[in-house]
């Protein structure tokens, strides 16, 4: 059987050993030579100038310079001692200077034997000096592998203290080469390289470590960035591909009473052309023999619920059941009443279950739901209990579905003999770059339009010198009848000084709306979820006019009347969140209005967030910008961050590169879906390699 010598320990290449392997594996993540293969540089210095004494400059830069060590002493100091050299050329003199590791290097250096030392130069009552240079004799500079650009490896603050330098992972790195240099294995196929005009594995990987010029490093990096993508969307393309062969769906093959009688009766507005074209996506999985799984983007008040009960209307046509479920019991209340009453006199049995309802309530639901009397049942986490069974469920929608953990959703699947359709959705726009990389092996609908007469938010960026006039706005409003949300930002429930910033806040705003004339809720993380219920209840009914919270509002909450969204201290949270939390406001026929509040002090970051806030509501724009700013892992969450653990490509900076890496994939797998032609061995070793090595891409989705 073949093994591959690049899964060899990392402790057996000269140079290292096992106390070095270990720190390199503890501080970098390196265990093995193919670890160190693909530990790829992240900037590199221009080595080729070699520098005189007498031409230096005060310019702090990092120099190359030729010479000989003339004169050794130390000097005390407070603690220990430092070492200084005198460093000569035909030019003049110059001091090296060592403040760690003086012992050693005052044992190893040589007297009057050449040397090309670089570092960065400061200059000091007239003389320059050069603290801890890089250094090695002009013979053994020679003899190394040479290249035009140096590169600079990632390092840690402990390997610094222990001596592993750049220069140290430089040899390494440069024995690995000697040792391997022409032998790594090519992992793309002859069309695929002439095709996008790629060097070769060999090549790219010796000029990616060991540049000869700008031009060559620069055709390095593509070829490795492209492979890399390649293969992850080669996994995501082929997993959607096998699911769709493998894995059989109950087909819907009627369309009758239940949507026809809802479409002409019931449908409150005409659907938008968003809506038409993802709806017919969704007919057209249910009516293959594949199992649907499809993701549905769409913005906060898009109109995803119609397209959802509409897609569930199909399954009850068929005589299937649903089941829809929501991250929290506010959201799934919210779905059921929506639901019950835009389907009115409609015979469609429709059911809620989560952690509130009675035991005895429960069994009529368990009971009706066996029976196949029930058609709709909404939910919490409650739906995935092995108590609650299914006659036939053939659709299931996950709203929010980040919300949810992949077991979660397994669950669901083992609810029917052949595994339900499903349809995910989210109100969370994911930029296309991510969506091609983490969802890529899902079916992806958007619904990038509002309903009719949906009037956009307006939003305006106000500072705390001007809170009076933002009062006054508030009054002028709720003597229209409208109602105002007021949020602080609260990022972790025992935070003192959020909590502290909360109760000031709603002292202020009762002292200056005071009753009989306002009433005004309080909802926070602390209270008990009966005094939660009951404040929101009562601003949903219109008997306060403001709620004072903390991002608790944030998913879920529909009060049509509430037309102005304040959030206090805005630079303090992400945009995804501000977008969410606007989100909440607009929801009736009133112009809406989102005011974040901020302080003078601002970072460069919280001022492009803000900015972006006030000059867009598309919530993709939105999303793209939040990606450029807090990278892909900070965006997916914990969960899935590990999963883009890319050596050399940026899905941001690369999306160009991702975009042809996508299309190739798709190309290669609607041509030859097993990978069995030979001009794809290569393709096919690397693949399954990849794949028995990662294993990551069956969590996904």
């Amino acid at each position: 059987m073949y093994t591959n010598p690049l899964h060899t320990k990392i402790s057996y290449l000269k140079g290292v050993g096992p106390a070095r392997a270990d720190l390199l594996r503890k501080e970098l993540g390196l265990s093995t030579l193919g670890d160190l293969m693909n530990f790829f540089p992240n900037r590199y210095i221009d080595r080729t100038q070699f520098y005189k004494i007498k031409d230096l400059q005060d310019t702090q830069a990092e120099v190359q310079l030729v010479g000989q060590i003339t004169g050794l002493h130390t000097v005390g100091q407070k603690r220990g001692s430092r070492l200084v050299a005198t460093f000569s050329d035909d030019t003049g003199s110059m001091e090296l200077v060592w403040f760690r590791g003086v012992k050693w290097i005052k044992e190893n250096l040589k007297l009057q034997t050449p040397y090309v030392i670089f570092g960065k130069v400061s200059h000091f009552k007239n003389t320059f000096s050069m603290p801890h240079p890089e250094m090695e004799s002009v013979a053994a500079y020679k003899k190394s592998l040479q290249s035009a650009l140096q590169p600079v490896y990632p390092s840690t603050e402990v390997l610094g203290k222990r001596g592993v330098s750049n220069r140290v992972i430089q040899k390494i790195v440069q024995q690995l080469f000697i040792d391997f240099k022409g032998k790594f294995k090519e992992t793309l196929s002859n069309e695929i390289m002439q095709e996008h005009n790629l060097i070769s594995k060999n090549e790219a990987l010796f000029q990616v470590h060991f540049p000869e010029s700008q031009e060559k490093l620069a055709k390095a990096r593509y070829r490795l960035k492209l492979e890399e993508l390649f293969y992850i969307q080669l996994q995501l393309v082929r997993k959607n591909l096998v699911r769709k062969k493998k894995i059989k769906g109950n087909i819907f093959e009627n369309v009758g009473d239940f949507f026809n009688t809802f479409y002409k009766d019931h449908l409150p507005f005409s659907l938008t052309k968003a809506q038409k074209k993802v709806l017919k996506e969704i007919r057209k999985d249910v009516g293959s023999h594949a199992q649907m799984n499809r993701l549905l983007q769409g913005d906060v008040g898009s109109g995803k619920t119609i397209v959802a009960l509409l897609s569930a209307l199909i399954a009850l046509d068929n005589g299937y059941q649903v089941a829809i479920m929501a991250p929290t019991e506010i959201l799934a209340n919210q779905h059921f009443n929506a639901i019950v009453e835009l389907l009115g006199d409609m015979p469609a049995n429709v059911s809620l279950l989560t952690g509130s309802v009675k035991t005895k309530a429960r069994r009529v639901i368990h009971e009706n739901l066996e029976n196949g009397q029930l058609h709709i049942l909404i939910g919490t986490h409650a739906l995935i209990e092995d108590k609650v069974r299914f006659k036939n469920l053939g659709l299931v929608v996950i709203d929010e579905q980040h919300r949810f953990g992949v077991a979660q959703r397994a669950k669901m699947w083992k609810k029917n003999t052949l595994p339900p359709h499903i349809l995910v959705m989210t109100a969370t726009p994911i930029p296309r770059t991510l969506a091609m990389s983490v969802y890529g092996d899902l079916d992806i609908s958007i619904i990038d339009e509002l309903p009719p007469g949906r009037k956009e938010i307006k939003t305006a960026l106000r500072y705390d010198t001007q809170r009076l006039s933002v009062f006054q706005f508030m009054k002028e409003e709720i003597a229209k009848g409208r109602q105002v949300y007021v949020v602080y930002p609260l990022i972790e429930e025992s935070d003192a000084f959020d909590y502290k910033d909360l109760m000031d806040g709603y002292e202020s705003i009762s002292r200056e709306f005071p009753r009989p004339n306002y009433q005004v809720s309080i909802l926070h993380g602390r209270m008990k979820p009966a005094d939660k219920d009951y404040e929101m209840q009562q601003f949903v009914e219109g008997k306060t006019q403001i709620l004072v919270a903390t991002t608790v509002i944030e998913v879920g909450v529909n009060v049509p009347n509430a037309s102005v969204m304040i959030i206090e201290s805005a630079e303090k949270f992400g945009l995804s969140q501000l977008h969410q939390l606007r989100g909440r406001v607009g929801r009736g026929a009133d112009q809406s209005f989102c005011i974040l509040m901020a302080s003078h002090k601002l970072s460069d970051n919280a001022k492009t967030r803000l900015k972006t806030m006030v000059e867009t509501s598309d919530g993709f724009v939105i999303a793209e910008v939040d990606l450029k700013l807090r990278g892909p892992g900070n965006l997916m969450g914990t969960q899935q961050s590990g999963v883009l653990n890319l050596k050399i490509a940026d899905i941001i900076k690369d999306s160009s590169i991702l975009k042809i890496a996508r299309y190739t994939a798709q190309d290669i797998l609607r041509k030859d879906p097993n990978l069995s032609l030979p001009k794809n061995k290569n393709i096919l070793q690397t693949f399954v390699e990849i794949d028995r090595r990662t294993g990551v891409w069956a969590n996904i989705s």
